[in-house]
């Protein structure tokens, strides 16, 4: 599986999106430094590959909108705070990774010049080729649209040849592997199965948004050390779910 020193991977740009609860670590809410951190450093040994990577972070830990509007706030105004969130996670990603000396841009929907660069796809496009680690906040700028959705979204536009989803667990299983001993994992699913059996791996638009441009989603545990890069080099353990 190597080539010299360096592991092959066959993608050459992909888009890894993780959930802000992944910056919690055991902590309850907010970010936990260490865990930010230690995501990073896997961010940056695929980065060593060779590999260009974008990013979308959630902002669960922060504040999610589909929650405060179930607790009576208006449901844009909700989703908003959201996409806030998700800026403030993303920032942190940026300074973890800088200080691995990985050259990131933290590009943002919303303008907020201060913090974040303006959303330009022709620019976006110019800095993954200069090999920096683009970290897209605020999703795709509208409400009643998750994190799930940006990422497919700025997947397609940023012709990413995969979306590497990392969560808690190793893959997609038929039920919660959390609660269900019996859980059975996939190693591979089409799309359409996904929606018809309501499997959890991204919500339904952007499971149509991946089905509908061929882009496959590779779901995998981000809590294994070295997972990211595993995945990449054809190891580990995975599901990967496609047309």
């Amino acid at each position: 599986m190597t080539n010299g020193d360096t592991p092959r991977t066959t993608f050459k740009r992909v888009m890894l999106k993780i959930s802000g609860e992944a910056l919690m670590g055991d902590a309850g809410y907010g970010l936990h430094p260490p865990t930010v951190e230690r995501i990073a450093r896997e961010v940056h040994s695929v980065h060593s590959m060779g590999v260009e990577i974008c990013m979308v972070i959630g902002g669960g830990n922060i504040f999610r909108g589909l929650s405060g509007s179930a607790q009576g706030m208006e449901r844009t105004t909700a989703d908003y705070m959201g996409m806030l969130a998700t800026v403030m996670n993303a920032l942190a990603m940026q300074s973890s990774l800088e200080g691995l000396g990985v050259h990131t841009r933290v590009i943002s929907a919303i303008r907020m010049d201060e913090v974040a660069e303006p959303y330009i796809r022709r620019r976006a496009v110019r800095h993954l080729e200069k090999k920096r680690v683009c970290i897209f906040a605020a999703g795709t700028g509208n409400p009643y649209f998750t994190t799930d959705t940006a990422a497919t979204l700025r997947a397609n536009e940023m012709a990413c040849e995969a979306i590497l989803k990392g969560t808690k667990v190793d893959g997609v299983y038929d039920k919660d592997p959390m609660t269900s001993d019996d859980a059975v994992r996939y190693d591979r699913i089409s799309y359409d199965d996904v929606l018809a059996k309501h499997l959890k791996v991204m919500d339904a638009s952007a499971i149509a948004l991946a089905r509908d441009n061929n882009l496959p989603i590779i779901v995998f545990s981000l809590d294994e050390p070295g997972g990211f890069k595993g995945i990449l080099a054809g190891q580990g353990t995975y599901t990967t779910v496609h047309s």
